[in-house]
């Protein structure tokens, strides 16, 4: 749930993004909290590409919701800049971890193969009896 924050309470926060949403009855500023309180804000270059891809993701594309997807968040078109570069930051740190992941498991499968436990794990599932023959 988003929470309201007045403009004195701006200052003392500091693990909240804000944006900017519609009311109806004109802008209110919302909080987004992060998982963990902001331990430091980076600066970013950014290319003309890199905003335009920015600007992207603030449309109503295939990328934002693949974004919102990958991070577990809504991303809507007035969300503050730095919110949306940390859900851009932790899809990408999702998508370096999984690709570690895969690359360990193929080391480790490699090296079942290379040892020759591949083909003893496949010798004794073929005595097995299969689950369906009901065979215990």
């Amino acid at each position: 749930m988003h929470q309201l924050i007045t403009t004195s309470k701006v200052h003392k926060l500091n693990h909240v993004l804000l944006q900017r949403e519609s009311d109806g009855q004109g802008q209110v500023i919302m909080a987004v909290r992060l998982k963990e309180p902001v331990k430091a804000r980076k600066s970013l270059p950014l290319t003309e590409r890199d905003l335009a891809d920015i600007a992207r993701l603030r449309g109503e594309t295939p990328e934002r919701q693949a974004l919102a997807e990958l991070t577990g968040g809504v991303v809507v078109e007035s969300i503050a800049e730095a919110a949306l570069l940390h859900m851009i930051f932790e899809a990408g740190l999702r998508a370096i971890r999984e690709r570690a992941e895969e690359r360990a498991y193929a080391s480790a499968a490699a090296d079942r193969v290379a040892g020759g436990e591949a083909a003893e794990i496949r010798r004794i599932a073929r005595r097995r009896p299969p689950a369906w023959s009901g065979e215990d």
